[in-house]
């Protein structure tokens, strides 16, 4: 009878953990970086959302700008950035307070898959970004913040 209720006890424990873990990962979740040449931040909101040990959601991301002096692709007319894109996360996994998921964005390049790996801690998303350019991945730490909107 103890083993049992020390088995019951200890799955019922195990529950209320993975319960906590998607409430501190769940939400919305914002990420500034440095604008290029010195121009406005470029800032990213993830909306996260927990099942097990799958993570869904979604990345509204800066569109990717043009190089050389060209309009980026999807621009506004006068030369205003593009619109945000909104992308759906790939791959995406749960394991404790660590998680992990792809985005891919289509490039006039061709697909551009980034891959994001990080860990929560309190109000903060510590993140590994790695994107591959063609030149070889690079890796980025980062960091968001939980929104309180």
């Amino acid at each position: 009878m103890t083993k049992k209720l020390l088995f019951v006890g200890t799955i019922l424990l195990v529950v209320v953990c993975v319960a906590m873990a998607a409430d501190t990962i769940t939400g919305k979740w914002t990420m500034s970086q440095a604008g290029r040449n010195g121009g406005p931040d470029r800032v990213t909101t993830f909306v996260l959302k927990v099942d097990g040990a799958t993570l869904t959601g979604t990345v509204m991301a800066p569109a990717m700008g043009g190089r050389g002096g060209g309009a980026a692709p999807g621009a506004a007319p006068g030369g205003a950035p593009p619109a945000p894109q909104e992308l759906a996360l790939k791959n995406g996994k749960v394991s404790g307070n660590t998680i992990s998921f792809d985005v891919t964005r289509t490039t006039p390049n061709g697909d551009m898959v980034t891959k994001y790996e990080g860990t929560v801690s309190g109000d903060d998303l510590n993140l590994k970004v790695t994107t591959d350019r063609g030149n070889g991945p690079q890796t980025v730490d980062a960091v968001a913040k939980r929104a309180t909107t």
